[in-house]
């Protein structure tokens, strides 16, 4: 399947006393990709919500840190569904320095489809599933 990439800069807000991205936030930018993985597929997730009654939560996350980013620089989130299941979908992520490629954090999250009635996983609904994996 098709990799999103989505560009991030660090802001001052982003790094820890030693000036470096605090570890959390490399799951911020990973959430941001991900919003604008499924912004650049059609969908809003207040539309979704609004429209079907679905929320995605996050599920299982493993993640593995390599170098850190520091303020300022400008990094790539690459995204990309690496399993489409029923009621999930689990990205492959990554996150790098653009001019060298240099990998300094990657991913695998699973997130589950939610009805936003019962705060219940449930199936995707098939056109919105085969949108997402270009199996249109």
């Amino acid at each position: 399947m098709e990799t999103f990439v989505w560009p991030v800069r660090v802001y001052y807000e982003d790094t820890d006393s030693g000036g470096v991205v605090y570890y959390a936030n490399y799951l911020k930018f990973m959430e941001r990709a991900r919003t604008e993985w499924l912004r650049a597929h059609g969908f809003e997730q207040d539309g979704l919500l609004r429209d079907r009654r679905l929320l995605f939560a996050v599920r299982r996350l493993h993640v593995d840190y390599h170098r850190p980013a520091r303020f300022n620089d400008c990094l790539e989130v690459a995204s990309r569904i690496a399993i489409a299941g029923g009621a999930s979908l689990t990205f492959a992520q990554a996150i790098r320095r653009p001019e060298s490629g240099e990998l300094l954090c990657d991913a695998r999250v699973k997130v589950a489809c939610i009805d936003a009635d019962h705060f219940q996983a449930c199936r995707m609904p098939q056109d919105l599933l085969r949108e997402m994996t270009g199996d249109a």
